[in-house]
């Protein structure tokens, strides 16, 4: 939904700070004299856009082309959105880098945050992302929604070995880390990093300045012919301050951030979600149910705020958004748009698309291409389990022993994975299941009877 602009901003609170056009959107939050608070900068997620786009100019239209996918996700949806009741699961691993060399974890100021400051913040996700009944991430608004969508620490690491889902790297070479410089976010991932169409990959570092949180846009890349690859797969992820990760863990200076909504708010940025003014003051977020806003809500209270975006109009803002800059005691929900906005993503992003396929997949990975059939013989259908490595094209073919081809499939940028195959029809008799990853090649017998 388009939503119109007009620059004018009506609001309860005192003190207003303008965004014009795609620019960096974090904004210094209000302070009550009474409120021990520094200004932070919630989010610098637009500001990395943009940071990214300057780098890469195809970005930009690996961005329009995601939008378009969207669309057409959406559209085939149709009225099937209001029934689709599928958990998506996705697997996260927390990259914890600091600087304290006795290593000890947990405790005040440390950047080494404990096992249970980030288990707590596991939790927080699920009770916003799933509207959890009994939880601060609950509410009775009709246009409130129940995502679909969970989070959980990752329990096998690349290797498929074991894993809590917890990494922790002591790095004494740079105290803290800047998301609007290019190289300190690929100095993090050089730091630590599991590949991002398999795990979310969550950042907590000690961050420059007075970011708290930034979450990666994702675009289709790789469905562009003849543009490069994207080549911010490395950084793909969330990174949040550890001053703020977790619930309940927050020194008294960043009070406003202490529910863990600010790492909620980046997963809905990884997710495709925009702030609900877009990139620019009464800009559009594609979401049809939230109102036209005209920026963030930059104060220490829960609202009323509004905006006149549409001449003549007068809307109250969804302050209680995570989409919003509101303090965290303010944020309680996704709408049924963005729920819907949220889901298209995860099937229109190649990237997103590979990692709710291989957190679904119990296959795992394989340094060569196999391929093996089941059941042997088959009546009606057969299933090829098939294990490489990484994200590849595969092809499916089944041959009969005279070479002609009787079946074939084709998987753009899938991981290792199950495909059926059906015989119904086939004559009896042997049959050869060929499947092809890349420049490999791998077969096995298949018996119709």
């Amino acid at each position: 939904m388009k939503k119109p602009v007009n620059r004018t901003r009506i609001r309860t609170t005192a003190g207003l700070l303008l965004l014009v056009g795609f620019v960096v959107s974090a904004r210094a939050q209000q302070v009550s004299p009474n409120a021990p608070h520094v200004h932070t900068e919630r989010c610098a997620s637009s500001g990395v856009e943009q940071l990214l786009r300057q780098r890469n100019p195809v970005r930009k239209l690996q961005a329009e082309a995601l939008e378009q996918k969207i669309r057409q996700v959406q559209l085939g949806m149709g009225a099937r959105q209001a029934a689709d009741d599928a958990v998506y699961r996705i697997p996260v691993v927390v990259h914890v880098v600091h600087n304290n060399s006795s290593l000890f974890v947990g405790g005040t100021n440390n950047p080494n945050i404990s096992d249970e400051q980030i288990k707590s913040q596991i939790r927080v996700l699920n009770e916003d992302y799933r509207r959890q009944s009994g939880t601060n991430g609950f509410n009775t608004n009709p246009i409130g929604s129940d995502t679909g969508i969970e989070f959980y620490l990752a329990t096998t690491d690349p290797q498929g070995k074991p894993t809590t889902g917890i990494t922790r790297t002591y790095y004494d070479k740079k105290a803290k880390f800047d998301p609007y410089v290019y190289d300190d976010l690929k100095l993090l991932s050089n730091i630590s990093y599991w590949p991002s169409n398999r795990y979310l990959n969550i950042w907590v570092a000690n961050l420059e300045g007075l970011t708290i949180g930034y979450g990666q846009l994702p675009v289709a890349a790789d469905t562009l012919k003849g543009l490069p690859d994207n080549a911010d797969e490395t950084i793909d992820g969330v990174v949040i301050s550890y001053t703020i990760f977790g619930a309940n863990a927050c020194t008294p200076s960043y009070k406003l951030y202490c529910q863990g909504r600010t790492t909620t708010h980046e997963i809905g940025h990884w997710l495709g979600l925009f702030h609900t003014w877009g990139f620019s003051d009464c800009g559009d977020d594609y979401i049809y149910d939230t109102p036209p806003t005209l920026n963030g809500n930059t104060g220490v209270n829960c609202g009323p705020i509004f905006s006149e975006c549409i001449p003549g109009k007068r809307t109250q803002n969804l302050v209680e958004n995570y989409m919003d800059y509101s303090p965290d005691v303010c944020m309680n929900m996704f709408t049924i748009g963005q729920r819907s906005r949220m889901r298209a993503v995860l099937a229109a992003s190649p990237r997103r698309q590979q990692l709710i396929a291989s957190a679904n997949n119990p296959l795992g990975e394989s340094d060569q291409l196999v391929v093996a059939v089941l059941p042997n013989p088959a009546q009606t259908e057969a299933t090829a389990e098939v294990r490489f490595k990484g994200s590849q094209a595969l092809t499916v073919e089944l041959f009969d022993v005279s070479g002609k081809l009787v079946r074939t499939q084709n998987l753009l940028n899938t991981v290792s994975t199950r495909v059926s195959v059906s015989v119904s029809g086939l004559p009896k008799g042997m049959y050869i299941l060929r499947a092809t990853a890349g420049s490999e090649k791998a077969a096995a017998r298949l018996v119709v009877n």
